[in-house]
């Protein structure tokens, strides 16, 4: 009686517990970098799954196999030294586990970190995201247009984020899309994703920023290039133009709902990129020819020189 009631106890505990749980969008991939993310997921899933079901299965044979018996009072069990197999089998399977998720891990990060797959020789989208409290600002340069708290992509094409902050860290994080980035504020990083199925999808910050932080989130948009091409004329015929003065207000701490504007606030407010790699061999090369016509321009002065000289 008192195992039913414990069993019937658990049974209510995890329905309790999962009548409470939104849907699951990292498991619903809609792009090539959240489907390899979920596919990791269900790796790790499985594993861990396998393993609490091999526990639990040797725990019930032992429990059934060295019950206890009706032994003599002064019975003493026979001494066992360590077994080797019985050492190794401990030892080896976690040893095993960690260099499987180790080695799909690293994969994975390199992975979602370059263009995605299938998007390799096609022109990106380039999106500055940057957020403040407690809202997200898009500004598409090439387009010359800006949203706030929602974003409109193409499908079929390659997605490059430009993430930076104007105020606390956060973090940019469309599941159905891929994983989070951090975005912070003096420096910007990359975020390389692509929607493979139109649809509207959830975005939000997932980094804790302060009161507002719950309510940080923004709508994504997925359609057909032709229907982007189209929201972006209309958006440059019928919005407001963005102003240093109207940015500036938008920096407010608060809330506010979807907001469009023609030009973007990178004309007056740039994003603080930096160096990256390719721009320092890029200023290294600059250097280097730089310094190879001073040493050109000395060696002719010299020469100049040394030849009057001789006159």
């Amino acid at each position: 009686m008192k195992l039913k009631l414990a069993l019937f106890a658990v049974m209510m505990s995890i329905l309790t517990v999962l009548t409470g749980c939104e849907q699951l969008t990292v498991l619903d991939p809609k792009g090539p970098q959240a489907e390899r993310l979920a596919s990791d997921i269900m790796l790790t899933m499985l594993m861990m799954a396998g393993i609490v079901i091999a526990v639990f299965v040797w725990l019930v044979i032992m429990l059934v196999k060295y019950r206890a018996s009706k032994q003599p009072a002064d019975y003493e069990p026979p001494h066992i030294e360590g077994n080797p197999w019985v050492e190794g089998i401990l030892v080896g399977i976690p040893v095993l586990i960690v260099a499987i998720l180790s080695i799909v891990s690293v994969q994975s990060n390199y992975i979602v970190e370059s263009a995605p797959q299938g998007y390799e020789e096609k022109e990106p989208l380039v999106v500055y995201a940057s957020s403040s409290d407690w809202k997200w600002h898009f500004s598409y340069p090439e387009e010359g247009i800006e949203t706030v708290n929602y974003l409109y992509i193409p499908t079929d094409r390659p997605l490059e984020f430009r993430l930076y902050s104007h105020g606390p860290i956060t973090s940019f994080w469309i599941p159905q899309l891929g994983g989070q980035k951090y975005a912070m504020n003096a420096h910007v990083t990359k975020l390389h994703l692509a929607a493979d199925v139109e649809g509207d999808y959830m975005g939000r910050n997932a980094n804790f920023s302060g009161e507002g932080f719950a309510e940080n989130k923004f709508d994504v948009t997925a359609m057909s290039q032709k229907e982007f091409d189209d929201w972006v004329k209309e958006v440059k015929t019928t919005a407001e133009p963005i102003t240093e003065e109207k940015f500036e207000k938008l920096l407010e701490p608060g809330h506010l709902g979807r907001m469009t504007f023609t030009g973007t606030h990178l004309e007056f407010s740039p994003a603080p990129e930096h160096h990256h790699e390719g721009d320092k061999y890029k200023e290294k090369d600059e250097h280097k020819h730089s310094d190879e016509h001073h040493s050109a321009s000395d060696k002719e002065s010299s020469e100049q020189k040394h030849k009057n000289h001789n006159e």
